[in-house]
């Protein structure tokens, strides 16, 4: 399953905006902003096996 998540790790990173790069204030982000982050931290964590 582990495996699963680096693919998908791996497609996030060629596909979805980076938002670190782009200095995004957390604060200031738009609901679907916050739903991007939130589904790149979870794939990140389960890819990382922890």
């Amino acid at each position: 399953m582990q495996l699963v998540f680096k693919f998908i790790a791996q497609l996030n990173k060629l596909l979805l905006p980076s938002f670190t790069k782009k200095q995004l204030d957390i604060t200031n982000a738009k609901k679907w902003q916050m739903a991007l982050i939130g589904w790149r931290y979870y794939v990140t964590k389960r890819a990382l096996g922890n």
